[in-house]
């Protein structure tokens, strides 16, 4: 396994990927291409990708090759890269499962108070990165936290994602990132998810993509930590959260632009 908290100890660092595996050439491909971005902006990358997106708004969409398969891809795009990897795990059972990949488990927002979760999660030892439910106030993600660490664990990661705002909207408080500091956990923004419009779609989430590079910007000027995006050769046509996702090819000036503003010193 590769050892994440070494590897971004102190430094802005990156988790991205394609919002679920649709085949292994695809997100090997996103994969070598943002090594390669994050290796010119020496910044720390995370592969993500889901094998399994179980929160879909509708039955009938694409949820991902499923545990095994993904597992395997995720396994092989690790053992060529050299990049750790980072995955979604819904159910207590997963956690030992997908723990013999992945090197950090992510709690997906909807489940970040699911108590034999998080439980699980924190007995493998791995990394845990806690996303913000979309319901949840900041200084309420202490009991998530508080949860993980009853089991001796404090390698926890936490993850703003956007707050629900009337129906299918989002709004990013970023006064959410520095509050959650206070618990003594690097805090991560993810870009893409909070320009969401959960169900906007009927029977899919749309979203407002022009909006990830200011919110992204003004994130990093905040003090995050790190940063999480869902990236995608071609979002339009992209079988989850395509509306959300950045373009590959746009990848390394957004990127870019945020070392950049990374490099200033910040207080926050």
């Amino acid at each position: 396994m590769i050892d994440c908290s070494t590897l971004v100890a102190g430094r802005p660092f990156l988790i991205a990927g394609p919002c679920v595996l649709e085949s292994l050439d695809l997100a090997m491909t996103v994969a070598v291409e943002l090594q390669a971005i994050a290796r010119d902006l020496n910044l720390p990358l995370i592969f993500k990708s889901s094998y399994d997106k179980a929160n879909r708004t509708a039955g009938a969409s694409f949820r991902g090759p499923g545990l095994d398969m993904g597992l395997d891809w995720l396994a092989q795009i690790k053992s060529r890269t050299g990049l750790p990897v980072i995955t979604d795990i819904h159910e207590p059972r997963q956690a030992s499962l997908v723990a013999e990949v992945a090197d950090v488990l992510q709690i997906p927002a909807f489940l970040c108070r699911q108590t034999d979760l998080l439980l699980a999660a924190a007995r493998t030892e791995r990394i845990v990165n806690i996303k913000k439910g979309q319901f949840m106030a900041p200084w309420d993600m202490q009991g998530p936290v508080e949860k993980i660490r009853s089991e001796g664990f404090d390698r926890i990661w936490l993850t703003e994602r956007g707050s629900m705002f009337g129906y299918n909207n989002l709004v990013v408080d970023f006064r959410s990132l520095i509050i959650m500091k206070q618990f003594g956990c690097p805090v991560v923004f993810d870009a893409t998810h909070s320009v969401q419009l959960p169900g906007g779609r009927g029977m899919s989430s749309g979203g407002q993509r022009e909006f990830v590079p200011p919110l992204a910007r003004a994130a990093v000027a905040c003090g995050c930590q790190g940063l999480f995006m869902e990236i995608h050769p071609d979002p339009d046509k992209a079988l989850c959260d395509g509306p959300n996702s950045w373009p590959l090819a746009k990848a390394r000036t957004l990127l870019s632009e945020l070392a950049a503003i990374w490099s200033i010193p910040n207080e926050c």
